[in-house]
């Protein structure tokens, strides 16, 4: 039965709005010359002319509720002039212009044309037809009615109409995180695949370097094999947010892996050193494999443009932030150009997002290259402190 409503309800929503109104016009023009039978019989021609005036402007009712209210009003105060309501009146093309002002116009309108009704059923039922109040009362009761339900409709709407904006919204916002979602998984890409295949690309040259060593050999290859196994474990890693597994995945790289890092770069021929200063405090996560993203992308642009056989990491916990600095003596700033700048933006929006500041640039006297961050502690921001961020 609710399946066959719903049915019907949806076939009538597809039906032209103005059919529908010339329907319900049409309806209420024979039903206010109709029922006054005998009115009718007396009443000749001016009858039929009142009652045209008083529902066939519900045509028009969607596109100017007003103006169709105010006529089809003029016309019902004519057909109680005439006497032709009958004791108790029951104008229905008025009544259906009230539920299309209550429902469509505006507050003023509204107001202005709820107080003309109003004036008019005073006027049609007690001077007019000679009624008394209990008359006045149900003669105003149909209108109380048709307003109401004006007024249900229109909140109705409204409500939709909010509904589907914050939909809108909530569609946006959604968008704009799965955005910030790619954007993040593809920088954790980069600083994943960029290192860890710099790292066995010099590995792999310089195993075919060290060929009279088999020792030697057999070492710098089991490196390049332990690379890349690290490697694609940390991309499963990153990826697992697109496959959704959750709690399966391992914990990102933070300070304590930082050593293992330091390692590699040895491996890969770096005199590499790092060095901690201050007391270490603990950290979110995310913080953590932020400093240690922006370590190993430094390294990565050492490893790979700068020609460098020195690299100096350095942290430095300081009272409302630490300091991350990373300088090696290779070529310098111009060496940048060779790659597609990208890891550097990276390391801009990884500092960045923790209201930190970054600074890259020569190193000590204008050789080698040095990146050095700061990242608030929990608590802190850089802004809040006077930075520029």
């Amino acid at each position: 039965m609710i399946d066959r409503v719903g049915l019907w309800r949806g076939r009538a929503e597809a039906l032209p709005a103005l059919a529908v109104d010339a329907v319900i016009a049409v309806l209420c023009y024979l039903a206010t010359v109709a029922l006054p039978v005998k009115v009718a019989q007396e009443g000749g021609w001016p009858l039929f002319v009142l009652a045209a005036l008083a529902s066939l402007p519900l045509v028009w009712r969607r596109r100017q509720p007003v103006v169709a209210a105010a006529l089809v009003g003029a016309g019902t105060v004519g057909l109680a002039i005439t006497g032709s309501l009958g004791n108790i009146p029951l104008p229905y093309g008025q009544l259906v212009a009230t539920y299309t002002v209550a429902s469509s116009a505006a507050p003023l309108w509204r107001l202005l044309v709820m107080a003309a009704t109003t004036a008019g059923v005073l006027v049609s039922v007690l001077l007019l037809l000679g009624q008394g109040a209990a008359t006045l009362g149900i003669a105003a009761l149909p209108f109380v009615v048709a307003y109401a339900l004006g007024v249900g409709v229109r909140a109705r709407r409204d409500r939709i109409a909010m509904l589907e904006e914050r939909t809108g919204r909530l569609a946006e916002a959604q968008e704009a995180t799965a955005a910030r979602e790619r954007e993040r998984i593809a920088r954790e890409i980069h600083d994943i695949v960029a290192h860890s295949v710099s790292l066995m690309v010099v590995q792999a040259e310089a195993g075919l370097v060290q060929a009279a060593g088999l020792d030697q050999v057999a070492k710098t290859f089991d490196t390049i094999s332990g690379t890349g196994r690290q490697a694609l474990t940390q991309l499963d890693r990153a990826l697992g947010v697109l496959r959704g597994d959750g709690p399966t995945r391992h914990p990102e790289p933070g300070l304590d892996e930082l050593p293992e890092l330091m390692a590699r770069a040895r491996l890969a021929g770096l005199d590499a050193d790092l060095a901690e200063h201050g007391e270490r405090r603990p950290v979110p996560a995310d913080l953590a494999a932020a400093v240690y993203r922006l370590v190993q992308e430094a390294v990565t642009n050492t490893v790979k443009h700068a020609d460098a056989r020195r690299i100096r990491v350095g942290l430095d916990w300081q009272q409302t932030a630490v300091r991350v600095e990373v300088s090696d003596d290779g070529r310098g700033p111009a060496t940048t150009s060779a790659g597609s700048g990208r890891g550097l933006v990276g390391m801009c929006e990884r500092v960045y997002a923790f209201g930190g500041e970054l600074h890259t640039g020569p190193g000590e006297g204008g050789a080698g290259f040095r990146v050095a961050a700061t990242l608030p502690l929990p608590g802190e921001s850089m802004v809040d402190r006077g930075g520029d961020g």
